[in-house]
């Protein structure tokens, strides 16, 4: 019986971080469960591409946009279940079991985000995050796992540079789950503009996204 998880990474310059990414999906690998990994890549000048292929990872290129990019990693996909993860993304240890039990729900589920240093108000906005996961609209940092078939269905990733884990969201609504594991993320850009500023700007962008303005203008 194959393995039943295609994991799949968008990239752009992620060299830095895709390393501890990939390791933290080894236990997966040892436990039988991941087919193989897709790294989509966006035009990277860094080692990003050599990393990847280090590690085993299956490497596509095309154009910098995170939905198109994220599109067409899936759609190379071979595995019953697609988990998708950003680059400066890492699971916690004990994963592996939450995942195995979640593949009996046949829904998609989303991990707990934790921060890297994050401290008090990192903590804050986990806390915020999985209140507005639980509503139905997680985010992309916080990866997803999801049956191909149920992807497919609801038409995928769009081709779009932004807000496409938004769009993927609001159409499973009502198919989101939990998974009782958690999923930690760097985030420098949140310490660099600040928690505050940065939460701000975010929930502006959402706003205008709902109210209807494209995704190239936010962008």
């Amino acid at each position: 019986m194959r393995a039943p998880i295609s994991v799949v990474i968008p990239t752009l310059n992620a060299q830095a971080q895709l390393g501890e990414c990939l390791a933290s999906l080894m236990p997966g690998v040892e436990a039988g469960l991941i087919r193989e990994l897709i790294v989509s890549d966006g035009g990277s000048d860094d080692a990003t591409v050599a990393v990847a292929k280090a590690w085993g990872a299956k490497v596509l290129t095309g154009a910098p946009s995170r939905g198109g990019q994220l599109m067409r990693g899936c759609d190379a996909a071979q595995g019953a279940w697609l988990m998708v993860l950003h680059a400066d993304t890492r699971l916690q240890d004990g994963w592996v079991g939450p995942v195995i039990t979640h593949l009996e729900t046949h829904q998609a589920g989303w991990f707990r985000l934790a921060f890297v240093q994050g401290g008090l108000a990192g903590r804050v906005v986990s806390g915020w995050t999985y209140l507005r996961s639980r509503m139905g609209l997680p985010y992309g940092d916080q990866g997803l796992l999801l049956p191909h078939a149920l992807y497919g269905d609801v038409g995928g990733y769009p081709d779009q540079p932004l807000m496409e884990d938004v769009a993927l969201a609001r159409a499973l609504k009502g198919r989101l789950c939990a998974i009782d594991a958690v999923a930690e993320t760097t985030l420098a850009r949140d310490h660099a503009q600040g928690w505050l500023r940065r939460g701000a700007r975010n929930f502006w962008a959402l706003l205008r996204y709902f109210l209807g303005t494209s995704p190239d203008r936010l962008a």
